[in-house]
């Protein structure tokens, strides 16, 4: 696979720096909010921070978390970066004992069962694979919420008949992948092998994906590239190849995919397709790596996958919340596949 130092595709400490400036803006930034709330009685009507006193900023609760994630992913890759105390601030503020004791509590409470399934689970479960991943000190705070949402996942995947093939917040093969690193990660044997049989049983006999209907309007994944993707994970390489052809048989021919085109980042929806750019980019390379080098389709997909981070990465910090308050972390999140 081509390097991205050698395509220009890099984390550089400038752009590290950049992220974080976007994302520290956010992450203690209460309103506008859009709340995933049940209301049981009146006295749940309660303010963002007051439900979710680690996870009330960028908008949403998914968005604070993997906002959480990027900036912990950063101080790793760049201890030294100006905004290095400024993270550290936050994620002493956030994750602390008390405040992530609330938040799992929350999942506990009445009516929210369905409270960020499944992507903000999977998110949560990335932002703790990346502590652990260096031992950080905010590992062993946040683990109680980890456990509560691994248990979540034990609890629903056993009853979740059918995937959810969507390209915004409910599909299933994107929360399965950021699920399968923090059980890597975690070594936890149980979780990774719950994964796998599920990607087997909810994937291994699909065909003909519709990729060329791809995009939706608002998506900001692609649901063929997404599952994929993950198989290239769970499957071996010759089994992984076989199961590529017959699901996406046109795959590396035809110029592969073009970006998406993006007409008004002040629309929240619109912007998605910013967003679908970065995902597109990180799942094409993780496609690309998974047939191996010798494969006819590899170089295709691989320069599709830059194309499309080409003409995302410009447009992160467009100055529209609607898409500044995430969109960074797609960004390093697609970078890291490079």
């Amino acid at each position: 696979m081509v390097r991205g130092s050698e395509t220009g595709m890099v984390l550089s400490e400038a752009a590290a720096s950049r992220f974080a400036r976007i994302t520290l803006g956010g992450v203690r930034r209460e309103y506008p909010a859009k709340l995933d709330h049940v209301l049981c009685g009146p006295g749940d009507v309660r303010s963002p921070r007051a439900l979710h006193p680690a996870f009330y900023g960028c908008f949403d609760w998914h968005s604070a978390v993997h906002g959480h994630w990027m900036l912990a992913r950063l101080l790793r890759g760049f201890p030294g970066l100006p905004e290095a105390g400024a993270i550290r601030d936050v994620l002493d503020e956030h994750l602390v004992p008390a405040l992530v004791a609330r938040e799992a509590a929350y999942f506990r409470q009445p009516g929210q069962a369905g409270f960020e399934r499944p992507y903000g689970w999977a998110w949560l479960l990335k932002l703790a694979a990346e502590l652990k991943a260096w031992d950080a000190p905010w590992s062993g705070p946040l683990q109680p919420l980890a456990d509560v949402v691994v248990e979540r996942f034990h609890d629903f995947l056993p009853r979740q008949t059918y995937p959810v093939r969507a390209g915004v917040h409910g599909n299933t093969a994107f929360s399965l992948s950021l699920a399968l690193d923090y059980a890597q990660v975690a070594g936890d044997g149980a979780l990774e092998g719950l994964l796998a049989e599920r990607a087997r049983t909810y994937y291994l006999k699909d065909r003909c994906g519709a990729l060329a209907a791809e995009p939706g309007g608002e998506d900001f994944l692609s649901p063929c590239l997404e599952e994929a993707a993950l198989m290239g994970r769970i499957l071996p390489q010759v089994t992984f190849r076989a199961w590529v052809t017959g699901f996406l048989p046109g795959l590396g021919r035809n110029g592969t995919l073009a970006p998406a085109v993006v007409s008004d980042r002040s629309d929240g929806k619109i912007v998605h397709l910013d967003g679908l750019n970065l995902s597109r980019a990180r799942a094409l390379r993780a496609v690309a790596g998974a047939l191996g080098g010798n494969d006819p389709r590899r170089p295709a997909l691989e320069r599709a996958a830059l194309r499309h981070g080409k003409a995302a990465l410009p447009q992160v910090g467009s100055g529209n919340y609607g898409g500044d308050h995430w969109l960074a972390s797609f960004a390093v999140h697609m970078l890291d596949a490079f």
